[in-house]
């Protein structure tokens, strides 16, 4: 007797990404069990991260005179404060507000990613590597007297994915902050020991992941203090505070007392800020504070994505997320130091103290492979190598990839295929799977 679950010849459903998981942002708040100053700091650097930043006059100064937005927002709000690109690109409107006479660059869309800039050569055909903002604040009306030229992006390609353009320039989107204290708080050696964990697993599989390195040869370690840098695409920061003021220089052209290079305004221009303040102020400490601190604390402070409740299909994928071997790199959770009374300390708030961090990465860098290769080479992250993105809210994600090309999961998942990647095996174990299989997967990912 033959036993079928469909009819003779009827072809199997291919599985689909639902997309972006509905219902209320899963994301977005402070964590639990903060005290009142700790609360307050949050509070504080919440603000800063909603201000608009122009380039003279006011507290809200130093725009420019190069950058790439104008808020911290506009970049990290997808699918609540903190998170990364929305739906709707707000660069369209930045590019000539105030009267400036910026060109939108062909890559940006209205429905497309926010993406920054990084050429890999510079004109004379040394190794570039950095961001080359995408506007100036030239014929803004807070900017008499600047009459820098925007840089050009052409010629242009598509649109949408970014391929076929300038050959050499690559992209890259905002990374979500979601949980990001949790992370910092991780010691180096949960993710040391993390990494030499089932390694009869990952040798098989091709699967050797390192800490990102620092030309100093010490094995991904801080060149300041000997700590595992663990931020951005290529696990190129060490701490949120360092992550901050870079993004703050570079993402918005704001001198700081990490980033001070010479621009428009005296330098630096956001600092600390030691003048007296009111009685009457709910709490005057988180006055002194400069910006950086302020988005560092509120980074640090801000609870992980809520996954969504389970249900057969997303139990199914978990399972089949492990037994495919997705985790040996996507690690589903490590756990932060202990704080202690006095001194420094891996996790200095009871908030982030002995917390499991539900991240889903290893914060490892790995090869992946000629096809998402962008020929940038940061510490020892080399051209073809990437953090281990963490996966938790990517259930409410609208782009995916390092420079955002997809917003289709499935399309994701078999990018990470491509000759000399360590996640090539695993995806064609996926490929592998029955239709309700690769759905269930699917579902489960959507469901974090």
């Amino acid at each position: 007797m033959c036993v079928c679950t469909r009819s003779q010849g009827q072809a199997a459903r291919a599985p689909v990404d639902p997309g972006v998981r509905g219902g209320a942002p899963g994301a977005g708040t402070a964590l639990e069990g903060l005290t009142a100053d700790e609360t307050a700091l949050f509070q504080n650097g919440l603000a800063k991260f909603l201000d608009i930043d122009s380039v003279t006059g006011g507290q809200n100064n130093g725009l420019g005179p190069r950058f790439n937005s104008n808020q911290c927002l506009s970049c990290h709000s997808q699918p609540s404060v903190g998170g990364t690109s929305p739906a709707t690109n707000p660069l369209i409107m930045i590019a000539t507000l105030d009267g400036a006479r910026n060109v939108v660059p062909w890559f940006i869309t209205q429905n497309g990613p926010i993406r920054e800039a990084r050429f890999k050569r510079n004109p004379n055909g040394t190794n570039d590597g950095g961001v080359h903002n995408l506007f100036v604040i030239t014929g803004r009306k807070d900017a008499a007297g600047c009459n820098i030229a925007q840089p050009s992006f052409r010629p242009a390609g598509d649109p949408l994915t970014g391929k076929g353009g300038n050959p050499n320039i690559v992209f890259r989107i905002p990374t979500p902050v979601f949980g990001a204290g949790l992370i910092e708080a991780i010691p180096d050696s949960a993710i040391l020991a993390n990494m030499r964990a089932e390694a009869h697993l990952k040798k098989p599989l091709g699967i050797s992941g390192h800490p990102n390195a620092h030309l100093s040869g010490n094995t991904n370690r801080s060149a300041n203090d000997g700590t595992i840098t663990r931020f951005g695409w290529k696990a190129q920061n060490k701490s949120l505070l360092l992550f901050a003021g870079e993004a703050y220089n570079v993402e918005m052209g704001v001198t700081n007392q990490l980033f001070p290079g010479c621009v428009f305004n005296a330098t630096p221009e956001d600092t600390l800020d030691f003048a007296p303040t009111s009685k009457t102020t709910p709490n005057p400490n988180t006055a002194v504070i400069s910006d950086i601190e302020a988005f560092a604390d509120f980074m640090r402070m801000l609870a992980p994505p809520t996954p969504a409740p389970d249900t057969p299909s997303t139990v199914s994928g978990r399972a089949i997320f492990i037994k495919l071997g997705c985790a040996l790199c996507h690690t589903p959770s490590l756990t932060t130091g202990k704080a202690i009374a006095s001194g420094s300390s891996t996790s200095p708030s009871g908030a982030l103290s002995n917390r499991p961090v539900n991240l889903f990465s290893d914060l490892l860098v790995h090869h992946m492979g000629t096809g998402l290769a962008d020929g940038i080479t940061q510490g020892g992250a080399g051209p073809d190598e990437f953090r281990t993105a963490p996966l938790w809210g990517v259930g409410q994600r609208i782009f995916f990839l390092h420079d955002g090309r997809t917003t289709n999961l499935i399309d994701a998942i078999r990018a990470h295929r491509s000759r000399g990647s360590e996640a090539s095996k695993i995806v064609e174990r996926f490929n592998r799977l029955s239709a309700k299989h690769q759905q269930d997967l699917i579902n489960f990912l959507r469901s974090l």
